[in-house]
């Protein structure tokens, strides 16, 4: 086993913030309201006596309204989950859990069966089958889309009509989740909250719980250009951290290919080129009108994500230009009308016709595969807290997640919580005093931290960028906040998670999936087929590799 201390030791361990004004319970508090914190909240209303929603913005903010592609399961004739199994164990470069996987696939079809019955209008063949189409890494049509590029906008309507229809639900919106409240014995006793604006919850307040399920989305913000929305500051995962949790693989962050390119001034959000258009017959050329994908890899445009990112990068590298183009031209105006109405709206809202003109596309943040690490029931290593979707590291990405696998692991994983959670919660508890050194990092210097994290820790990554950026934010986190304030919360658990994820990209001295080292270019199984977990005591992180065997090679 390596095991290395990490450079920086002045994280806060808890975050600045006033003494709770005002208290609330609830048997289980959900933090999140994608997929997979309103399918965790409608599975466990009838188990418990009270559950809270919790969501920093409104029901529909998250990343799941964003989602364009789909939901990948083995529906289609002549699928199987084995060959779903697979396609996920290639993407995920011999670093997926082969039970986890196992899960996702076997339970996959009939969680999205359950999606359907909830109310869910995914698109249909003329003959009334559901239409399914292939994205990267996938060997058959298994992705269910609805509203043609719509699908994660539609699985939000559905999810957040249920939860109006479940009034003993109760949902606190504009709050975001400051930190945990752990009892003498380390476990969840509550958790508190700052609320903008909600009447007599307003400010910051304390809900005491017996289990909390964070399923609060992932960390996109930490980068200048994402496909996340502006919620996605990694704020679950740094909450989870400081109450000493494991983390687990937070170097695998996958960077979509065909991103919009809006200019180098562009920051924050960025438009999303789905990787269903390369499904229906898009392909990638470069300036002079080359399709560089061909003899890259056999699925050529349709390689898993970290082979079109990196292929994509190369070329923006050796050509000195700072994009590619993505040609669906011979798709056909009908075509883009039907198939991709979002996109098309979208890109024509920038200046560019898709029916007409070439896309300018580059890799952009996208996706955490690593997260909380949790069991395959969804638990955490802290007793009462439990994790579900991007937040969460259930094993099933690896070190590249597979196109539309994203949704199924939060609907599959938050059923399998509410399986064991209502046998399981824990009795009322006090919080124990807390001794965790408190801190706050200014807010204003988030634009810096974005910009070395893109630069040294992004598409391509070594061993100088990633010293560089250590030093950076070892010089970030010792600037105090001027004020406590939602601008400095979230910097903070961006700093707490940018820190980590740098120190674990520096330890593996390797590629691997959708980690990129230019100064260690092969996959190296021998000293880094495992993974590399990060632990925080008060604000000192600590990081180890444990060893296991490479999953594409069982």
């Amino acid at each position: 086993m390596i095991s290395v201390t990490a450079p920086v030791r002045r994280l806060p361990g808890r975050l600045t913030a006033p003494e709770p004004g005002w208290t609330t319970t609830a048997d289980v508090v959900v933090i999140g309201s994608g997929i997979a914190g309103l399918t965790a909240a409608l599975r466990l209303r009838d188990r418990v006596d009270k559950v809270l929603v919790v969501t920093k913005d409104v029901l529909n903010a998250g990343s799941t309204q964003w989602a364009q592609g789909g939901i990948a399961a083995a529906l289609g004739p002549g699928d199987t989950p084995a060959q779903h199994e697979v396609d996920t164990l290639v993407a995920g470069a011999g670093a997926c859990d082969l039970a986890a996987v196992r899960v996702l696939v076997e339970e996959g079809p009939e969680a999205v069966r359950e999606l359907i019955a909830l109310g869910t209008n995914f698109d249909h063949d003329p003959d009334g089958e559901l239409s399914l189409t292939r994205e990267g890494g996938h060997h058959r049509d298994r992705i269910a889309h609805a509203g043609g590029d719509a699908t994660g906008a539609e699985i939000q309507r559905a999810l957040i009509a249920a939860i109006e229809r479940a009034p003993e639900i109760e949902v606190v919106q504009h709050a975001l989740a400051v930190d945990l409240l752990l009892a003498e014995d380390g476990g969840v006793a509550g958790v508190t909250l700052h609320v903008m604006g909600e009447g007599q919850r307003d400010g910051v307040g304390a809900v005491r719980c017996r289990a909390v399920v964070l399923a609060s989305g992932g960390l996109g913000q930490v980068f200048s250009q994402t496909t996340n929305p502006a919620v996605s500051t990694g704020d679950g995962m740094a909450l989870a951290l400081r109450a000493g949790a494991t983390l687990r693989d937070l170097e695998y962050v996958q960077f979509h290919p065909t991103v919009m390119y809006l200019g180098p001034d562009s920051r924050g959000q960025q438009p999303l080129i789905s990787e269903a258009v390369r499904g229906e017959g898009a392909f990638l050329v470069d300036f002079e009108g080359r399709r560089f994908m061909q003899g890259v890899h056999e699925l050529a445009d349709l390689a898993p994500r970290d082979v079109v990112a990196k292929a994509i990068m190369r070329r923006m590298l050796d050509t000195g230009h700072p994009h590619m183009w993505l040609d669906a031209r011979h798709l056909g105006a009908e075509f883009w009308e039907r198939r991709f109405p979002t996109i098309l709206a979208t890109a024509r809202s920038y200046g560019v016709d898709p029916v007409t003109e070439l896309i300018p596309v580059a890799p952009a943040c996208h996706y955490a595969s690593g997260g909380v690490h949790t069991d395959l029931w969804g638990r955490s290593s802290v007793p009462g807290l439990y994790a579900t979707g991007e937040v969460a590291c259930s094993g099933v990405h690896g070190a590249n997640r597979l196109a539309s696998n994203s949704l199924l692991e939060g609907l599959v994983f938050s059923r399998r919580i509410a399986e064991v959670l209502p046998g399981e919660l824990r009795d009322w508890a006090d919080p124990a005093p807390d001794e965790r050194s408190a801190g706050l990092v200014a807010g204003t210097l988030r634009r810096e931290l974005q910009e070395t994290m893109t630069s040294q820790v992004g598409v391509l990554r070594t061993a100088a960028g990633l010293a560089d950026a250590v030093a950076v934010l070892e010089k970030l986190a010792g600037v105090p906040a001027e004020a406590v304030d939602l601008e400095s919360w979230e910097t903070t658990n961006l700093v707490t998670i940018s820190t980590a994820l740098a120190d674990a990209a520096a330890l593996r001295e390797e590629t691997r999936g959708s980690h990129w080292r230019e100064d260690f270019p092969d996959r190296d199984d021998e000293r880094f087929a495992g993974h590399v977990d990060v632990r925080a005591q008060d604000g000192e992180l600590r990081l180890e590799y444990v060893a296991s065997p490479p999953t594409d090679t069982l």
